[in-house]
């Protein structure tokens, strides 16, 4: 089924979706993308269903075309501070609050969001798969902390995060129960 443009077209609407919120260590990014009533794009889908070169290539076009878009994070010490939940909503608001338009609606993947300023919103379960400016927001969101995380997985090969991005995998558990944690990890989570 083909994304759809938009909830609500009578207002300028933007998409919101956040990035890296199971992990173990890095970042939460967060991204609101406000597309072009024009905009049309046959490969654009939820980043998790797309390949990292398409999710690549897609943020270029994302990057080029839309409207206006921000990508923002909060750190680990502030997810370990207000909770990963918390600290998602907090990444979207601060993404939308730097947008260089205000939108007049705001459509957030997943069921649970706080509002702002004033600005109305709906929450769409798995929103990233039906439309169009929340994908563009979970590439967005999934590209940049994935490039964050390669940059720093240099400084600590042996945690993979060039490969796992911080995710719980079975290498990255065993290095953390070997090397132990680092600044870049969550304490606030279980790691092993």
């Amino acid at each position: 089924m083909p994304l759809k443009a938009f909830f609500q077209n009578r207002v300028l609407e933007a998409g919101c979706d956040e990035a890296g919120r199971g992990c173990l260590a890095g970042p939460v990014f967060a991204a609101a993308v406000i597309l072009p009533a024009d905009f049309d794009n046959d490969l654009l889908n939820d980043s998790k269903k797309l390949s990292a070169k398409n999710r690549d290539i897609l943020r270029r076009i994302i990057e080029t075309e839309a409207t206006a878009f921000a990508v923002c994070s909060l750190s680990p010490a502030e997810i370990d501070k207000i909770n990963i939940l918390n600290a998602s909503i907090l990444a979207m608001h601060k993404a939308v609050e730097s947008l260089k338009q205000t939108p007049g609606h705001l459509l957030i993947d997943g069921n649970r969001f706080h509002p702002v300023a004033g600005i109305p919103h709906t929450c769409v379960v798995k929103g990233d798969g039906k439309y169009m400016s929340i994908a563009a927001a979970s590439i967005l969101a999934k590209t940049y902390r994935d490039e964050y995380m390669e940059k720093i997985g240099t400084d600590y090969p042996a945690y993979d995060w060039e490969t796992n991005k911080g995710y719980p995998t079975k290498k990255h558990k065993a290095a953390i129960r070997e090397h132990g944690l680092t600044p870049h990890h969550r304490i606030s989570f279980k790691s092993t």
